[in-house]
């Protein structure tokens, strides 16, 4: 299995497809691209069938091609089971299931206005009432899931699973951008913050060598 994926510094939806497979437990060779680089540009141009939506991450396993963060941590779902992912209680995992497809789907402001850099710290970063919406609106669904069924463990369910995987990159998000949380949000993002396989993505990060500018202004998009 080959993984392909961004810049480990910017690319959100890489870092949920990557952890994905670290979950999985599924050996995968990762291959890294400059997203911001010519060298991605012509491999899109050159692709063809294989990078359908010219984006990462991209799964291969064979002859399958899966090309997006929520089927790839489906596919390995079905390989593996899909409990390693998902509550087992059903209206745990209904709730967590809802909770992933929103962010998948949603906060766009956010997504918009705060792109993930997780090198980066700015101070005094405005952002738009849209925005400040989607954030109450991710710390009311923490909130929920961690009084409910999060007693088993510091992360959203209990245990790290889906839902940890995709607000993951919201947590680099809410740290880079200095968003105010309370404590139980704080705790919360110092548990996905200090996880194993974050770390190991952030060391990647604080290595690369690439540099989009357009991230590294700290100018808000309002």
């Amino acid at each position: 299995m080959k993984l392909i994926i961004g810049n480990k510094n910017y690319s959100s939806w890489s870092l949920r497809g990557w952890l994905a497979m670290k979950q999985s437990g599924l050996h995968f060779d990762e291959i890294i691209v400059n997203i911001g680089g010519e060298e991605w540009a012509t491999a899109k141009r050159e692709s063809g069938e294989i990078m359908p939506a010219g984006k990462v991450p991209i799964l291969w396993d064979g002859e399958a091609v899966i090309w997006d963060s929520l089927a790839i941590m489906e596919y390995c779902g079905d390989k593996i089971g899909r409990d390693r992912f998902w509550p087992k209680d059903d209206t745990a995992r209904g709730m967590a299931r809802s909770m992933v497809a929103e962010m998948h789907s949603g906060y766009m402001a956010l997504r918009s206005e705060c792109p993930m850099n997780m090198r980066r710290r700015f101070a005094g970063f405005a952002i738009s009432d849209d925005a400040k919406q989607d954030i109450v609106r991710i710390l009311t669904l923490w909130a929920e899931a961690r009084a409910r069924y999060g007693h088993g463990g510091p992360y959203l369910f209990g245990t790290f699973g889906a839902a940890d995987i995709f607000y993951a990159p919201i947590v680099s998000r809410f740290l880079t951008y200095g968003i105010g949380v309370p404590g139980f949000a704080e705790a919360y993002m110092e548990a996905v913050w200090e996880q194993e396989w974050m770390q190991q993505w952030l060391a990647g990060a604080e290595d690369e060598q690439w540099v989009l500018e357009q991230y590294e202004t700290g100018e808000s998009a309002k």
